[in-house]
């Protein structure tokens, strides 16, 4: 579906000038606007009289828009109907597709993480991995918004999409497409008997998720849990509202997060309600290079509540929030612009830096430190246009001897950062057990 375009170059320079001077702004800031409207007005004038071939002005409109957003940091877009509603139907429904959190990187659409038990993962597509192909056609340089519906489609249809990854050749991985369940939480008791729960993103139902698990994990126990393992490695976030909701299950009472936009006035405290569901017992987090956005949010609060001890590697440092601004209820699409930034319970913004765990564990060895600071620049930082933090701080590069790394015989085929939070976790729990005594 296309948005709807008006009339003539004529009556859009004239509807866009009404826009331009019912804003806040001096009338010199106003002329210059119009100014510049009647530029665009020009140049598309010029393109529909002149290109060498016939064009679609509601794509370029389209373009224009798309351009202008992108140019503002890499989080702000313009989704067209039919993009809006896949964006909808992600957070509230089911939809067929591969299971990724992409973006777009130096022209290439790159896998920020495939979601947990999609094809994406089971076919062992990885963390900035770069798709440049589907289906034998070349992406490289397409919006993201493109690229997804190139990938998206109905459940039971292959697609093959050809993959870019670092010291090896291009080659090609062949993916069903599947139900992308809105199911993003698991949980399960370990053979060792530790409780562990994961969590791959945050849609409306999150919540509701975790605290059905806590419940299921209790029965399974038997008992009130003595702690858990929260897992957020490569969760790519999600809603703000499921972060805080989530957070608020394992706190009692105090702040959560807060956000401000550019307008100090509109600062937003978000706070937890009184009871802490696991009454205390000690949590142990996990998290990577690939939790982002709404996982850091928890992240962050239970770090600087001093709620749970935070293990792993430095998170992605994605502190922005983006606001969906439907455009004509729907109808032309919606923005995702990006409006404020959050800010952690002790006011730490993590715009650009990501949250650096209590306890550094690599998930594989480190040979050297050229290696680490590989592994540090996949970050919100390394995104074309990214915010910096307004505090001026930058993302600390890891240091392979601050970092614990898996024994040299430790097998591929068993999860080190998992094995030591469990360790980590333990411990804490007989030490609690210790203190009751």
């Amino acid at each position: 579906m296309r948005i709807n375009i008006l009339a003539s170059i004529t009556a859009f320079a004239l509807g866009a000038f009404a826009l331009a001077v019912s804003a806040e702004g001096s009338q010199e800031d106003r002329t210059e606007t119009f100014r510049q409207l009647e530029l665009f007005g020009d140049v598309l004038s010029r393109i529909e009289a002149d290109y060498v071939s016939e064009t679609e002005k509601a794509e370029l409109i389209e373009a224009a828009i798309e351009g202008m957003l992108t140019s503002l940091d890499p989080h702000s877009a313009y989704h067209n109907p039919d993009s809006y509603e896949d964006l909808r139907v992600s957070t509230r429904g089911e939809y067929g597709g591969l299971g990724m959190e992409v973006t777009r990187r130096d022209e290439f659409i790159t896998i920020v993480s495939p979601i947990s038990d999609t094809p994406a993962e089971r076919a062992g597509l990885r963390t900035n991995d770069r798709i440049i192909a589907v289906d034998g056609e070349s992406i490289i340089g397409i919006t993201v918004n493109d690229a997804v519906e190139m990938m998206r489609g109905a459940v039971g249809e292959p697609v093959t999409i050809t993959i870019s990854r670092d010291a090896v050749d291009p080659f090609d991985v062949t993916l069903v497409r599947d139900t992308i369940p809105l199911r993003t939480v698991a949980w399960r008791i370990e053979d060792d008997g530790i409780p562990y729960m994961r969590i791959a993103g945050f849609n409306e139902r999150t919540t509701e998720m975790v605290l059905e698990g806590i419940n299921e994990l209790e029965d399974e126990y038997g008992a009130p849990l003595p702690g858990l393992i929260l897992d957020v490695r490569f969760n790519p976030g999600g809603l703000l509202d499921q972060a805080i909701g989530v957070t608020d299950v394992f706190l009692d009472g105090g702040e959560v997060v807060s956000t401000r936009t550019r307008d100090p006035r509109e600062t937003q405290r978000y706070n937890a309600r009184p009871g802490d569901r696991l009454n205390g017992a000690p949590i142990v987090v996990l998290q990577n290079e690939g939790s982002a956005s709404a996982a850091e949010i928890v992240a962050g609060a239970l770090q600087d509540r001093e709620r749970a001890e935070l293990v792993g590697m430095t998170s992605f440092g994605k502190g922005s929030v983006q606001t969906i601004i439907p455009l004509r209820g729907g109808r032309d699409g919606a923005l995702r612009l990006t409006t404020g930034r959050y800010y952690t319970p002790a006011g730490r913004s993590i715009q650009a830096t990501g949250i650096i765990p209590d306890i550094q564990i690599s998930s594989y060895v480190l040979d050297t430190e050229e290696d680490s600071g590989a592994a540090a620049m996949r970050s919100e930082a390394d995104l074309p246009g990214a915010l910096e933090n307004e505090n001026g701080s930058e993302r600390e590069d890891t240091v392979t001897a601050d970092v614990e790394q898996p024994p040299a015989d430790w097998s591929e085929d068993e999860d080190y950062q998992l094995a030591r939070a469990k360790e980590i976790l333990r411990a804490s729990m007989e030490s609690q057990q210790a203190a009751l005594q």
